[in-house]
């Protein structure tokens, strides 16, 4: 195994290793979570870093040791919100320099645009619950040039329910002497759930395209 793919995956097991690493670096756990939840959801290309299932481990972790829930929320509502706003104004530029080719249809843009206009609200909200889709909504966002205020407001929304709801569910329910029997098999269950939703809706598309 490569210094790489033994770096990676602990990045995809931290929902799991969250307590040994809280052991080891103490409140320096803060800034770990921060980088991953900014990351998951500021990168285009890191979409696979875990989102609920850390949200619900961090919360887990809170209601047994010295972490502050309180602040832990905080922080991750931020990260949250500013990985969004980032991923945003990189969609933006890209959108800008995209609408300059001559290939790019101007009709096909204005479309979009007025399409996350009026439906980007109910994306952005709807797609923070949605691993990988949350991480391309807001870049989404951007390259159709959704109005910057509008984008930011639902940001905020979607970024205060996804993390309230994970973080606080896990701080309550994390300590249960079920949960904690079966905590990493409830991970993984809570990271199936998740993107149930998206495997429904390709077989959607896919039995409507073939009763075609």
């Amino acid at each position: 195994m490569t210094a790489f793919s033994a770096i990676l995956a602990v990045f995809l097991h931290l929902d799991v290793l969250l307590p040994h690493f809280f052991a080891a670096y103490g409140s320096g756990i803060y800034v770990l979570l921060f980088a991953v939840i900014f990351a998951e959801t500021g990168f285009i290309f890191t979409p696979f870093l875990p989102g609920d299932s850390l949200l619900f481990a961090a919360g887990a972790l809170c209601a047994s040791s010295g972490l502050q829930v309180g602040w832990l929320w905080l922080f991750l509502v931020i990260a949250a919100f500013l990985g969004d706003a980032l991923n945003y104004r990189v969609g933006a530029v890209f959108g800008e320099q995209l609408s300059s080719h001559k290939w790019v249809n101007p009709t096909h843009l204005a479309k979009a645009h007025a399409y996350f206009e009026r439906y980007g609200g109910k994306a952005i909200i709807l797609g923070r619950f949605l691993p990988i889709i949350r991480t391309f909504v807001p870049f989404v966002c951007g390259i159709t040039q959704m109005s910057y205020r509008r984008f930011m407001a639902y940001n905020l929304i979607g970024g205060l329910l996804w993390v309230t709801g994970f973080v606080f569910a896990g701080y309550w329910f994390g300590q249960l002497p079920w949960v904690k029997a079966h905590f990493s098999g409830l991970i993984l269950g809570i990271m199936v759930v998740s993107f149930l939703p998206m495997v429904v809706d390709a077989l959607r598309w896919g039995f409507n395209r073939s009763g075609r």
